[in-house]
């Protein structure tokens, strides 16, 4: 749903620096109110263990967004989209170094699957006559190499502290990093409208505060190359959003491409039966420190 919000910015003035500013202020703002009211202990971390949320922060949220948003200026929207959806791919390298998860069949036929239908979704396949440059090219593979950092820097945070301090202070790094460099002050004015702060709390609270919370509460109950895949629907969910808010078209080949994602979403996900083996399994071989038991009311 993050594309309502930041169209809406974009058309009112604010440049592509200043929204991921804003998105990182207003969700570290209200995860700050949330914690301060139901769980003040959560704040309590160590200061050697800052560099987790350098990492989810700054190495993954921050730059991220500043290499899609290049990226689409110096391409088009298509190219810098399904580059950021190598993210999976990256994750799963990642994961299979850092945590020695298996590069099971399932997870690459999951992952060849979720970034053909991507492909087609937004465009790229089956024809594309577009030629992009080294540069653009990586600026597009960098978006999806940091986005994918927030899965592993995640993962290592999870071990030591709850999905809502892990959440909290990626953003208050991310904040602190990106402010001083959007040039907000420049247009306060802006601010004065309802309709700002309307799309601000959308951004904020809807599409960076809760989805990040969920997605690092759901890193506690499977593997980060598990939930990476499952995780690109969100192109999905954007096209239909697209379809009913804006009323954008989409081809044959944009449906076909909706329905290969969401087979990939299948094909990705365990048995029960398969999922309570490897837990047992994995329990007696490399104990893993107990999830915590932190709920999340909103």
């Amino acid at each position: 749903m993050i594309g309502i919000f930041v169209t809406y910015l974009y058309e009112i003035g604010f440049t592509p620096t200043q929204v991921v500013a804003i998105r990182a202020m207003s969700a570290m703002f209200f995860l700050l109110m949330f914690v301060l009211i139901k769980n003040p202990q959560s704040l309590k971390i160590n200061i050697s263990d800052s560099k987790y949320f350098i990492g989810t922060g700054i190495f993954s949220i921050v730059l991220f967004n500043w290499c899609l948003f290049h990226a689409i200026q110096e391409t088009s929207i298509s190219i810098a989209s399904i580059l950021l959806y190598t993210a999976p791919a990256f994750v799963t390298i990642f994961s299979r170094v850092l945590f020695k998860e298996l590069l099971t069949p399932r997870k690459i036929l999951s992952l060849i699957t979720t970034l053909i239908g991507c492909s087609y979704v937004i465009g790229i396949l089956p024809n594309s006559n577009e030629s992009i440059t080294l540069y653009r090219v990586m600026l597009g593979l960098g978006s999806g190499v940091f986005y994918a950092l927030y899965s592993i820097f995640g993962k290592f945070a999870l071990v030591k502290y709850d999905t809502l301090t892990v959440t909290v202070y990626t953003f208050i790094f991310a904040a602190a990093a990106v402010t001083p460099f959007s040039g907000l002050w420049t247009v306060l004015p802006l601010f004065r409208s309802l309709e700002v702060w309307l799309y601000i709390l959308g951004l904020g609270f809807l599409s960076t505060m809760l989805a990040f919370t969920l997605y690092t509460k759901g890193l506690n109950f499977i593997v980060s190359s598990r939930a990476s895949i499952i995780a690109t629907i969100e192109s999905v969910v954007a096209t239909i959003v697209g379809i009913l808010l804006f009323n954008e078209k989409l081809s044959f080949w944009q449906y076909f491409g909706i329905l290969l994602v969401i087979l990939a979403v299948f094909i990705v996900q365990e048995t029960t039966k398969e999922f309570t083996k490897k837990r047992v399994t994995q329990s007696k071989e490399h104990p893993l420190p107990e999830s915590p038991s932190f709920i999340i009311n909103f």
